[in-house]
């Protein structure tokens, strides 16, 4: 017998999003003295608290910006706004499984909407 799983919603998120979602989740744990973190979600707080870097506003703000951009997707916009690339290398390892890649201009374009939030 196999057990299929569906996917019923999928969304993207920043670590920082991510942060304040499990936030809450915890909050809710602790109001129940009964119910303890298991080891994954105190694994997964534990992350996102060691590398959030921004507020959740400021990183959709940063994502939609990078948005803005043809050449990136969604999910592109997401690692660039995680990693906050300072470089060029930084930010062609973002790229490193695509197809395509930026050009020099690209790149710097990007490099410049990052410093602004970094």
């Amino acid at each position: 017998m196999t057990i299929f799983k569906e996917k019923v919603d999928e969304e993207f998120l920043t670590v920082s999003e991510a942060k304040e979602a499990l936030a809450d989740v915890e909050a809710e744990r602790a109001a129940d003295e009964e119910r303890e973190l298991r080891y994954e979600l105190a694994r997964a707080v534990e992350h996102v608290n060691r590398f959030a870097v921004l507020d959740p506003e400021e990183s959709r703000e940063l994502v939609e910006e990078l948005l803005e951009f043809e050449q990136l997707g969604e999910p592109e916009a997401h690692k660039i706004a995680d990693l906050l690339p300072q470089s060029r290398t930084e930010l062609r390892a973002v790229f490193a499984q695509e197809r395509y890649a930026l050009s020099g201009d690209e790149l710097d374009d990007v490099l410049d909407v990052v410093a602004k939030y970094a």
